[in-house]
């Protein structure tokens, strides 16, 4: 089962590679990373998104806890989650499939963020699935370059990671 770990770590070299030789160390694949300072500049928050059983995830979690640079690690999985992903994708728009383009970009409610003579960049937010969605709708020759930043994760309501 598919687990969004979100820690909060210190803010200093080093910490990442931690973290990720952990999870070399284990065996354990690391699905999607991302990494930035909180409103703390001593604090970073570090979603990690992985596979595993709860016994596997439980394991994961003691482990990470154990790692000086770490100052606390949640599952969102189990509480109520909002969950979204960046995705950059340039698609080569000839004339007569720009409009095509334009109206699948506004249904799936993505921006158009740069227009050359012979491309289109387009920049959309949303869940893994909605991403998906999006390129499977795409002819695969139109498709030129995909970016995508991972997932970031927040609890809903009142619950908070706060160190």
């Amino acid at each position: 089962m598919r687990h969004i770990l979100s820690l909060l770590m210190e803010n200093e070299a080093g910490a990442l590679s931690r973290v990720s030789g952990l999870f070399s160390a284990r065996a354990f694949n690391i699905e999607s990373l991302t990494v930035a300072p909180t409103e703390d500049p001593t604090i970073s928050r570090m979603t990690l998104v992985t596979s595993g059983s709860d016994a596997i995830i439980e394991q994961i979690t003691k482990q990470l806890n154990k790692l000086v640079d770490v100052v606390k690690v949640i599952d969102l999985n189990e509480y109520r989650h909002i969950e979204r992903e960046l995705m950059l994708i340039k698609l080569a728009a000839k004339k007569e499939d720009r409009d095509e383009i334009k109206l699948m970009v506004d249904i799936f409610r993505g921006r158009i963020i740069d227009v050359s003579e012979n491309t289109y960049t387009i920049e959309m937010t949303g869940t893994g699935e909605k991403l998906d969605a999006f390129i499977a709708t795409l002819d695969e020759d139109m498709i030129l370059e995909v970016v995508r930043s991972g997932i970031s994760g927040i609890s809903r309501g009142n619950t908070a990671i706060q160190s």
